[in-house]
């Protein structure tokens, strides 16, 4: 039996999908309503919160794997305690579940944030950590201080692996998380940075996983990035398959502390999350690099999607999703 958590997001939706295409016993954790997807008849789906340690305890029973992919990710200042609230104390709760239960390993769905992304003069690779000096995202170290929780179980015997996804492009609810960038894009956001970042394929995020838990590997972490490109470069690719306008105002950092507060008033006015927030305007100044080949020099049967290629899908998966 394999338990996921966070299945009705990005990554765990993608990967249930996929479990069950390979014919796994999945349990999946659901806090309000069960995904409406042609594989949920085959999936067991369990109520729970990961703040709920007794409901934790009970979804664990007779459980040989999990994949932990249940966060909150947000870059807005006000969400700051119940990020750390859910990402570090929540993963306590799924390390000491897994021990209670014996588990046989776990899989933790980190992210490239806690490494810290702020470093223009090298490429971050998975010696890193995040750092007051190298990142200014509440988000990085959230997740940060959940992977010293996952190292904890480590040392209390469990069997761990993390993965350090960069940005995900993948289909779901494009009001949320990195796949609002296609929303952005399909609207004809004007603007665009000279910074730089890695991106990845959720499919191939979901295919690195399941190699990685299946295989003997343990007690190691591993970027996850298909390439390194150009923000300017993803949001021209996103806006030729939709057919709209590139972005073609460059933001200057002037500009980019005037916009990122002008998206704020709009968000409060809307009630909707702005995608440029104080942390990902100098974030997306950045021109960061990741060093993604510990995991193909380990696993030499993984190949990653191109990119363009990804875009072409996803955006095609999104037309329909919104009758576009």
């Amino acid at each position: 039996m394999i338990l996921v958590t966070g299945a009705t997001g990005l990554v765990g939706s993608h990967l249930i999908k996929a479990l069950v295409a390979q014919g796994k016993s999945v349990r999946a954790l659901y806090r309000s309503e069960i995904p409406s997807i042609p594989e949920a008849s085959s999936i067991e789906w369990f109520k729970a919160d990961i703040l709920d340690i007794v409901a934790l305890e009970e979804a664990m029973q007779g459980v040989q794997q999990v994949y932990h992919c249940a966060a909150i990710v947000s870059f807005t200042a006000k969400n700051k305690k119940a990020l750390h609230h859910t990402n570090i104390e929540g993963t306590a709760n799924i390390v000491n579940a897994c021990l209670n239960a014996g588990v046989e390993k776990l899989l933790f769905v980190s992210s490239a944030a806690a490494l810290g992304r702020i470093r223009e003069d090298q490429a971050i690779n998975e010696t890193m950590n995040w750092s007051e000096e190298t990142s200014n995202s509440e988000y990085g170290k959230s997740k940060y201080f959940a992977e010293l929780e996952v190292w904890r179980g480590m040392g209390e015997g469990l069997n761990v692996v993390v993965v350090n996804p960069v940005i995900i492009l993948g289909d779901t609810d494009w009001t949320k998380g990195s796949t609002a960038i296609f929303k952005s894009a399909y609207d004809e956001f004007p603007w665009y940075t000279e910074g730089s970042s890695g991106f990845v394929d959720v499919l191939d995020v979901v295919d690195a996983m399941m190699l990685l838990m299946d295989s003997k590997i343990s007690d190691q972490r591993f970027i996850l990035s298909g390439a390194n490109l150009p923000y300017r470069d993803i949001f021209t690719l996103i806006a030729n398959a939709f057919h709209k306008k590139p972005p073609h105002k460059k933001v200057t950092p002037l500009l980019a502390e005037i916009v990122w507060r002008l998206e704020g008033i709009k968000g409060r006015i809307t009630g909707k999350s702005p995608l440029l927030t104080k942390e990902t305007s100098r974030t997306a100044r950045a021109s960061v690099t990741f060093d993604n080949s510990k995991l193909l020099k380990t696993v030499p049967a993984f190949n990653y999607r191109p990119i363009p290629v990804s875009i072409e899908r996803i955006c095609s998966e999104l037309k329909k999703r919104y009758n576009l």
